[in-house]
């Protein structure tokens, strides 16, 4: 059974940024979880806005909008937790939801040296399977040696609307599906691929890694699936995984695709067929 460490490329810490929607959150305390429980230590975070941790997801958490006095008070709570959260301020949200840093304090904070990792959710969903992002996000820390882009496969098949979609128009801008009509593997694809889709902002040195999440049954997997071919056969730039999971449940790594790999077998089969096609041309 391979561990979310294992799929994702988390090897030799560094700050990591998740971006999409479907599970962002959920994943991203699922991993703390796992990498503390190894020893290592962790800073959970945010550069939009989150709820606030429980304390099964985080047992410390720290409000501050001064980076010194969260280095300051980290110091002095992983000695005893290897696992702490931080966050700016509490917000006027209902749901009591918990403000970030800006990317430069992000940044900062992990020049620090005090966290081998730190997790970063980088945009909103509204709790939705899947989205679009707006202008302004995602928000991802120029220090991310990973971006892990989520999508939520409950969504496919659904109604294009914003039950199911965040920023739902922007969907159907990017990925040609109108809106009412079924959401499809293709234009989840599409969304992820697209030059303003879930992947962008990207800093050019960080690795990609797609997570596939809610493959609950057999019908979702095959949903997965598809999609993971069309990433892995599109060759995203800077993708290097396709990972289908289920980050609620056991086990949380279903199967994965290795897009490299694959993108390497098709440049194979490219160059044997134009070789072909010489000699052919050549006996003529």
């Amino acid at each position: 059974m391979i561990t979310l460490r294992e799929a994702l490329y988390l090897e030799k810490g560094g700050v990591v940024s998740f971006v999409g929607a479907g599970g962002k959150t959920s994943l991203m305390f699922r991993i703390a979880h796992e990498l503390s429980s190894a020893g290592e230590t962790v800073l959970t975070t945010t550069t939009t806005k989150i709820l606030m941790p429980s304390k099964d997801q985080s047992p410390h958490v720290i409000l501050s909008d001064s980076s010194g006095e969260v280095l300051d008070k980290a110091r002095d709570l992983i000695k005893e937790n290897l696992h702490i959260s931080a966050a700016s301020q509490r917000t006027d949200s209902p749901l009591g939801k918990i403000a970030g840093f800006e990317p430069e304090v992000i940044d900062g904070i992990w020049k620090a040296g005090i966290f081998r990792w730190i997790l970063v959710e980088a945009d909103g969903a509204s709790r939705r399977p899947l989205k679009a992002p707006a202008f302004h996000e995602p928000v991802i820390p120029y220090s991310s040696r990973l971006l892990i882009g989520i999508i939520g496969l409950k969504g496919i098949g659904k109604p294009l609307d914003e039950r199911w979609v965040f920023r739902h128009k922007l969907y159907a801008k990017i990925t040609g599906v109108k809106p009412e009509e079924p959401v499809t593997e293709e234009s989840v694809a599409a969304a992820l691929i697209d030059k303003n889709g879930i992947l962008k902002g990207c800093p050019y040195h960080t690795k990609k890694v797609v997570f596939l999440n809610m493959a609950d049954n057999q019908k979702l997997l095959e949903s997965g699936q598809r999609i993971a071919g069309i990433l892995c056969k599109t060759g995203i730039e800077g993708l290097k995984r396709v990972v289908i999971g289920r980050a609620l449940y056991e086990p949380p790594v279903v199967e994965y695709h290795d897009c490299s790999q694959t993108e390497k077998l098709d440049n194979e089969k490219d160059i044997l067929s134009r070789k072909h096609e010489r000699t052919k041309t050549r006996k003529r």
